[in-house]
Protein backbone atom coordinates (compact mmCIF):
# COMPACT_ATOMS: atom_id res chain seq x y z
CA UNK A 1 0.00 0.00 0.00
CA UNK A 2 1.24 3.70 -0.91
CA UNK A 3 2.29 6.37 1.73
CA UNK A 4 -0.08 8.56 0.97
CA UNK A 5 -3.02 5.46 1.23
CA UNK A 6 -1.97 4.78 4.55
CA UNK A 7 -1.92 8.45 5.92
CA UNK A 8 -5.42 9.17 4.46
CA UNK A 9 -6.42 5.85 6.00
CA UNK A 10 -5.06 6.82 9.34
CA UNK A 11 -6.63 10.38 9.04
CA UNK A 12 -10.08 9.14 8.03
CA UNK A 13 -9.96 6.68 11.09
CA UNK A 14 -8.95 9.77 13.40
CA UNK A 15 -11.74 11.93 12.25
CA UNK A 16 -14.13 9.15 12.00
CA UNK A 17 -13.63 9.01 15.86
CA UNK A 18 -15.88 10.39 18.27
CA UNK A 19 -13.40 11.45 20.38
CA UNK A 20 -11.57 13.62 17.63
CA UNK A 21 -14.15 16.37 18.08
CA UNK A 22 -13.47 16.76 21.61
CA UNK A 23 -9.40 17.57 20.98
CA UNK A 24 -11.22 19.77 17.85
CA UNK A 25 -12.96 21.51 20.70
CA UNK A 26 -10.24 21.35 23.52
CA UNK A 27 -13.51 20.40 25.79
CA UNK A 28 -12.50 20.10 28.85
CA UNK A 29 -15.40 17.78 30.20
CA UNK A 30 -13.50 14.85 28.50
CA UNK A 31 -10.45 15.40 30.70
CA UNK A 32 -9.95 11.81 32.54
CA UNK A 33 -11.98 10.03 29.92
CA UNK A 34 -8.79 9.68 27.73
CA UNK A 35 -5.64 10.73 25.65
CA UNK A 36 -4.39 11.70 22.88
CA UNK A 37 -0.49 10.97 21.07
CA UNK A 38 0.84 12.46 18.43
CA UNK A 39 3.30 10.49 16.57
CA UNK A 40 5.59 13.41 15.19
CA UNK A 41 6.13 15.27 18.32
CA UNK A 42 5.96 11.74 20.65
CA UNK A 43 4.04 13.14 23.32
CA UNK A 44 0.96 12.75 24.91
CA UNK A 45 -1.85 15.44 25.91
CA UNK A 46 -5.63 15.79 27.49
CA UNK A 47 -7.90 16.49 25.34
CA UNK A 48 -8.15 20.13 26.66
CA UNK A 49 -4.89 20.91 25.82
CA UNK A 50 -3.72 24.26 24.25
CA UNK A 51 -1.23 23.52 22.48
CA UNK A 52 -1.23 23.71 18.79
CA UNK A 53 -3.76 21.08 16.95
CA UNK A 54 -1.94 17.97 15.22
CA UNK A 55 -2.98 17.07 11.85
CA UNK A 56 -5.57 14.10 12.06
CA UNK A 57 -3.37 11.14 10.83
CA UNK A 58 -0.43 12.04 13.29
CA UNK A 59 -2.90 10.78 16.01
CA UNK A 60 -3.43 7.91 17.91
CA UNK A 61 -6.22 7.80 21.28
CA UNK A 62 -5.88 6.06 24.54
CA UNK A 63 -7.75 4.93 27.02
CA UNK A 64 -5.56 5.84 29.86
CA UNK A 65 -2.13 7.81 30.02
CA UNK A 66 -0.44 4.33 30.85
CA UNK A 67 -1.25 2.72 27.39
CA UNK A 68 -0.08 5.84 26.15
CA UNK A 69 3.53 5.29 28.31
CA UNK A 70 3.10 1.93 27.51
CA UNK A 71 3.63 2.70 23.99
CA UNK A 72 6.44 4.87 23.97
CA UNK A 73 4.88 8.42 24.55
CA UNK A 74 5.85 11.19 26.64
CA UNK A 75 3.39 13.20 28.77
CA UNK A 76 2.97 16.61 27.57
CA UNK A 77 4.93 19.41 29.50
CA UNK A 78 1.95 22.08 29.20
CA UNK A 79 -1.34 20.63 30.12
CA UNK A 80 0.56 17.30 32.27
CA UNK A 81 -1.85 14.53 31.34
CA UNK A 82 -0.23 12.88 33.81
CA UNK A 83 -0.72 14.72 37.04
CA UNK A 84 -3.78 17.21 38.04
CA UNK A 85 -6.07 19.10 35.26
CA UNK A 86 -4.53 22.52 35.02
CA UNK A 87 -8.34 23.83 35.73
CA UNK A 88 -8.04 21.87 39.13
CA UNK A 89 -4.72 23.23 39.67
CA UNK A 90 -5.91 26.87 39.31
CA UNK A 91 -9.28 26.59 40.94
CA UNK A 92 -7.04 24.82 43.84
CA UNK A 93 -4.78 27.96 44.09
CA UNK A 94 -8.17 30.40 43.74
CA UNK A 95 -9.48 28.40 46.80
CA UNK A 96 -6.28 29.23 48.11
CA UNK A 97 -6.34 32.97 47.46
CA UNK A 98 -10.07 33.33 48.90
CA UNK A 99 -8.88 31.62 51.77
CA UNK A 100 -5.86 33.58 52.45
CA UNK A 101 -8.12 37.14 51.68
CA UNK A 102 -11.45 36.36 53.73
CA UNK A 103 -9.19 35.06 57.10
CA UNK A 104 -7.12 38.31 56.81
CA UNK A 105 -7.74 41.29 58.95
CA UNK A 106 -7.26 43.65 55.72
CA UNK A 107 -7.31 43.39 52.15
CA UNK A 108 -4.28 41.67 51.01
CA UNK A 109 -2.51 43.61 47.85
CA UNK A 110 -2.81 41.88 44.54
CA UNK A 111 1.13 41.98 44.65
CA UNK A 112 0.68 40.02 48.23
CA UNK A 113 -1.59 37.21 46.77
CA UNK A 114 1.02 37.21 43.88
CA UNK A 115 4.00 36.01 46.22
CA UNK A 116 1.55 33.81 47.73
CA UNK A 117 0.48 31.93 44.80
CA UNK A 118 4.45 32.10 42.90
CA UNK A 119 2.41 34.12 40.20
CA UNK A 120 3.06 36.97 38.57
CA UNK A 121 0.47 39.73 39.32
CA UNK A 122 -1.29 39.91 36.39
CA UNK A 123 -1.46 36.43 36.06
CA UNK A 124 -3.28 35.76 39.57
CA UNK A 125 -5.44 38.28 38.44
CA UNK A 126 -6.36 37.06 35.48
CA UNK A 127 -6.82 33.24 36.81
CA UNK A 128 -8.44 34.79 39.84
CA UNK A 129 -11.31 36.64 37.61
CA UNK A 130 -11.64 33.71 35.32
CA UNK A 131 -12.33 30.97 38.09
CA UNK A 132 -14.79 33.38 40.20
CA UNK A 133 -15.80 35.72 38.14
CA UNK A 134 -14.67 39.02 39.77
CA UNK A 135 -11.14 40.47 40.73
CA UNK A 136 -9.66 39.88 44.01
CA UNK A 137 -10.55 43.15 44.87
CA UNK A 138 -14.43 42.82 44.60
CA UNK A 139 -13.71 39.59 46.17
CA UNK A 140 -12.05 41.57 49.69
CA UNK A 141 -14.92 43.85 49.57
CA UNK A 142 -17.22 41.39 49.26
CA UNK A 143 -15.99 39.17 52.41
CA UNK A 144 -15.65 42.83 54.01
CA UNK A 145 -18.84 43.29 53.56
CA UNK A 146 -19.77 40.12 55.01
CA UNK A 147 -18.02 40.21 58.29
CA UNK A 148 -19.28 43.56 58.54
CA UNK A 149 -22.60 42.23 58.63
CA UNK A 150 -22.00 39.85 61.02
CA UNK A 151 -19.96 42.40 63.66
CA UNK A 152 -22.80 44.89 63.66
CA UNK A 153 -24.85 42.60 65.54
CA UNK A 154 -21.75 41.39 67.82
CA UNK A 155 -19.81 45.01 68.49
CA UNK A 156 -21.37 46.98 70.99
CA UNK A 157 -20.92 50.07 68.60
CA UNK A 158 -21.24 50.72 64.64
CA UNK A 159 -17.73 51.98 65.04
CA UNK A 160 -16.05 48.94 66.90
CA UNK A 161 -18.34 46.85 64.41
CA UNK A 162 -16.55 49.33 61.27
CA UNK A 163 -12.99 48.47 62.31
CA UNK A 164 -13.58 44.94 63.24
CA UNK A 165 -14.25 43.96 60.10
CA UNK A 166 -11.39 45.21 58.57
CA UNK A 167 -11.65 49.02 57.92
CA UNK A 168 -9.24 51.39 57.62
CA UNK A 169 -11.39 54.32 58.15
CA UNK A 170 -15.09 55.02 58.73
CA UNK A 171 -15.15 57.09 55.91
CA UNK A 172 -14.19 54.01 53.42
CA UNK A 173 -17.36 52.46 55.06
CA UNK A 174 -19.81 54.97 54.64
CA UNK A 175 -18.96 55.35 51.71
CA UNK A 176 -19.84 51.86 50.60
CA UNK A 177 -22.85 51.35 53.07
CA UNK A 178 -25.62 52.03 51.06
CA UNK A 179 -24.48 49.47 48.39
CA UNK A 180 -23.67 46.56 50.98
CA UNK A 181 -26.12 46.73 53.04
CA UNK A 182 -29.16 48.78 51.45
CA UNK A 183 -29.94 51.35 54.45
CA UNK A 184 -27.56 52.37 57.31
CA UNK A 185 -25.71 50.53 59.36
CA UNK A 186 -27.63 51.97 62.72
CA UNK A 187 -30.85 50.54 60.75
CA UNK A 188 -28.89 47.17 59.27
CA UNK A 189 -27.73 46.49 63.01
CA UNK A 190 -31.58 47.69 64.11
CA UNK A 191 -32.56 44.61 61.71
CA UNK A 192 -33.97 47.11 59.38
CA UNK A 193 -35.86 48.83 62.21
CA UNK A 194 -36.49 52.25 61.51
CA UNK A 195 -36.60 51.74 57.36
CA UNK A 196 -40.07 52.41 55.85
CA UNK A 197 -40.97 49.48 53.36
CA UNK A 198 -44.12 50.16 51.27
CA UNK A 199 -45.43 46.93 49.58
CA UNK A 200 -48.89 45.98 48.12
CA UNK A 201 -49.85 42.81 46.71
CA UNK A 202 -52.01 42.46 43.53
CA UNK A 203 -52.99 39.26 41.34
CA UNK A 204 -51.54 39.19 37.57
CA UNK A 205 -51.82 36.56 34.71
CA UNK A 206 -48.35 34.62 36.65
CA UNK A 207 -50.59 34.77 40.65
CA UNK A 208 -50.36 36.78 43.18
CA UNK A 209 -47.44 39.23 42.90
CA UNK A 210 -46.05 41.34 46.04
CA UNK A 211 -44.41 44.66 44.84
CA UNK A 212 -42.02 46.36 47.85
CA UNK A 213 -39.87 49.47 47.78
CA UNK A 214 -37.64 51.25 50.05
CA UNK A 215 -36.86 55.11 49.83
CA UNK A 216 -34.26 53.68 46.85
CA UNK A 217 -36.49 52.10 44.64
CA UNK A 218 -38.53 49.00 44.37
CA UNK A 219 -36.35 46.37 46.37
CA UNK A 220 -38.61 42.83 45.69
CA UNK A 221 -41.00 41.32 43.19
CA UNK A 222 -41.74 38.35 43.89
CA UNK A 223 -44.54 35.80 42.76
CA UNK A 224 -46.07 32.82 44.12
CA UNK A 225 -50.14 31.08 44.17
CA UNK A 226 -50.27 32.56 47.63
CA UNK A 227 -50.36 35.95 49.10
CA UNK A 228 -49.53 34.99 52.31
CA UNK A 229 -46.43 33.08 51.59
CA UNK A 230 -44.99 36.60 49.61
CA UNK A 231 -46.09 38.54 52.84
CA UNK A 232 -44.13 36.11 55.15
CA UNK A 233 -41.28 36.35 52.73
CA UNK A 234 -41.21 40.25 53.06
CA UNK A 235 -41.09 39.96 56.86
CA UNK A 236 -38.50 37.29 56.81
CA UNK A 237 -36.42 39.43 54.73
CA UNK A 238 -36.92 42.98 57.15
CA UNK A 239 -37.72 41.43 60.69
CA UNK A 240 -38.07 44.87 62.11
CA UNK A 241 -38.60 47.24 59.41
CA UNK A 242 -41.69 49.42 59.38
CA UNK A 243 -43.84 47.48 56.41
CA UNK A 244 -46.49 49.37 55.45
CA UNK A 245 -49.38 47.70 53.31
CA UNK A 246 -52.34 49.03 52.24
CA UNK A 247 -51.54 52.28 50.79
CA UNK A 248 -54.04 53.50 47.82
CA UNK A 249 -50.77 55.50 46.83
CA UNK A 250 -48.34 52.67 46.65
CA UNK A 251 -50.86 50.34 44.64
CA UNK A 252 -50.53 52.51 41.61
CA UNK A 253 -46.62 51.44 41.98
CA UNK A 254 -47.93 47.65 41.90
CA UNK A 255 -50.26 48.09 38.66
CA UNK A 256 -47.47 49.05 36.13
CA UNK A 257 -45.00 46.60 37.49
CA UNK A 258 -48.61 43.96 36.43
CA UNK A 259 -48.50 45.87 33.62
CA UNK A 260 -45.36 45.41 32.71
CA UNK A 261 -46.27 41.75 33.18
CA UNK A 262 -48.54 41.86 31.11
CA UNK A 263 -47.56 43.47 28.21
CA UNK A 264 -43.53 43.62 28.30
CA UNK A 265 -43.40 45.79 25.36
CA UNK A 266 -44.20 48.58 27.39
CA UNK A 267 -41.35 48.45 29.78
CA UNK A 268 -40.90 49.27 33.18
CA UNK A 269 -39.77 52.79 34.16
CA UNK A 270 -39.17 52.46 37.78
CA UNK A 271 -36.28 52.93 39.86
CA UNK A 272 -34.69 50.00 41.40
CA UNK A 273 -32.99 49.09 44.28
CA UNK A 274 -30.98 46.48 43.48
CA UNK A 275 -28.46 44.65 46.51
CA UNK A 276 -25.89 42.03 45.75
CA UNK A 277 -22.48 41.27 45.19
CA UNK A 278 -20.23 42.93 42.97
CA UNK A 279 -20.59 39.45 40.63
CA UNK A 280 -24.34 39.59 41.00
CA UNK A 281 -24.67 43.13 40.22
CA UNK A 282 -22.46 42.29 36.94
CA UNK A 283 -24.81 39.61 36.29
CA UNK A 284 -27.66 41.68 36.77
CA UNK A 285 -26.98 44.06 34.47
CA UNK A 286 -26.30 41.53 31.82
CA UNK A 287 -29.85 40.56 31.94
CA UNK A 288 -31.20 43.33 32.08
CA UNK A 289 -29.80 44.39 28.46
CA UNK A 290 -31.39 41.19 26.92
CA UNK A 291 -34.15 42.94 25.10
CA UNK A 292 -37.46 41.31 25.17
CA UNK A 293 -38.21 38.62 23.10
CA UNK A 294 -34.66 37.12 22.85
CA UNK A 295 -33.51 34.54 25.14
CA UNK A 296 -29.35 34.37 26.01
CA UNK A 297 -27.48 30.82 27.50
CA UNK A 298 -25.69 30.91 30.91
CA UNK A 299 -22.57 30.63 29.15
CA UNK A 300 -22.76 33.57 27.21
CA UNK A 301 -23.99 35.57 30.15
CA UNK A 302 -20.70 34.47 31.55
CA UNK A 303 -18.48 35.28 28.34
CA UNK A 304 -20.65 38.78 28.46
CA UNK A 305 -19.46 39.64 31.53
CA UNK A 306 -15.75 38.48 31.27
CA UNK A 307 -15.88 35.29 32.82
CA UNK A 308 -16.38 32.71 30.78
CA UNK A 309 -15.75 29.84 33.37
CA UNK A 310 -18.37 30.79 36.41
CA UNK A 311 -21.52 29.24 34.13
CA UNK A 312 -22.12 28.16 37.83
CA UNK A 313 -21.81 31.48 39.58
CA UNK A 314 -24.28 32.89 36.54
CA UNK A 315 -26.76 30.48 37.52
CA UNK A 316 -26.11 31.09 41.32
CA UNK A 317 -26.90 35.20 40.36
CA UNK A 318 -30.10 34.28 38.28
CA UNK A 319 -31.36 32.61 41.43
CA UNK A 320 -30.91 35.07 43.98
CA UNK A 321 -32.46 37.67 41.99
CA UNK A 322 -35.31 39.12 43.78
CA UNK A 323 -36.77 41.32 41.56
CA UNK A 324 -38.88 39.00 38.90
CA UNK A 325 -39.60 40.63 35.74
CA UNK A 326 -37.34 43.86 36.07
CA UNK A 327 -34.14 42.10 36.34
CA UNK A 328 -35.37 39.26 33.18
CA UNK A 329 -33.44 36.28 34.74
CA UNK A 330 -36.60 34.14 32.61
CA UNK A 331 -34.29 35.19 29.41
CA UNK A 332 -31.43 33.03 30.29
CA UNK A 333 -31.55 29.07 29.11
CA UNK A 334 -29.47 26.29 28.80
CA UNK A 335 -26.79 25.54 26.25
CA UNK A 336 -29.39 23.45 24.55
CA UNK A 337 -32.65 25.77 24.64
CA UNK A 338 -33.74 24.31 27.75
CA UNK A 339 -35.63 26.52 30.64
CA UNK A 340 -33.76 24.63 33.36
CA UNK A 341 -34.86 26.08 36.23
CA UNK A 342 -36.54 29.51 37.46
CA UNK A 343 -36.96 30.86 40.98
CA UNK A 344 -40.57 31.41 40.41
CA UNK A 345 -41.53 28.47 38.66
CA UNK A 346 -40.55 26.86 34.97
CA UNK A 347 -44.19 27.50 34.05
CA UNK A 348 -44.20 30.96 34.79
CA UNK A 349 -40.91 31.16 33.06
CA UNK A 350 -42.68 29.22 29.79
CA UNK A 351 -45.15 31.93 29.88
CA UNK A 352 -43.15 34.99 30.19
CA UNK A 353 -40.83 33.83 26.86
CA UNK A 354 -44.16 33.20 25.31
CA UNK A 355 -45.45 36.55 25.96
CA UNK A 356 -42.63 38.20 25.08
CA UNK A 357 -41.98 36.49 21.69
CA UNK A 358 -45.50 36.66 20.48
CA UNK A 359 -45.23 40.80 20.94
Amino acid sequence: MKMSRQIEMRAATTTADPRWAAVQTRDARADGQFCYAVRTTGVYCRPSCAARLPRPENVEFFATAAEAVGAGYRPCRRCSPSGRAPSQQQAEMVAGLCRQIALAERPPTLEELARAANLSPFHVHRVFKAVTGTTPRAYARACRAARMKATLNAEETVTGAIYAAGYGSSGRFYEEAGRTLGMSAGSYRAGGARQQIRFAVGQCSLGAILVASTERGVCAILIDDDPDVLVRDLQDRFPRADLIGGDADYERVVATVVGFVEAPGLGLDLPLDVRGTAFQMRVWQALQAIPAGETVTYTAIAERIGAPKAVRAVAGACAANRLAVAIPCHRVVRSDGGLSGYRWGVERKRLLLAREAAK
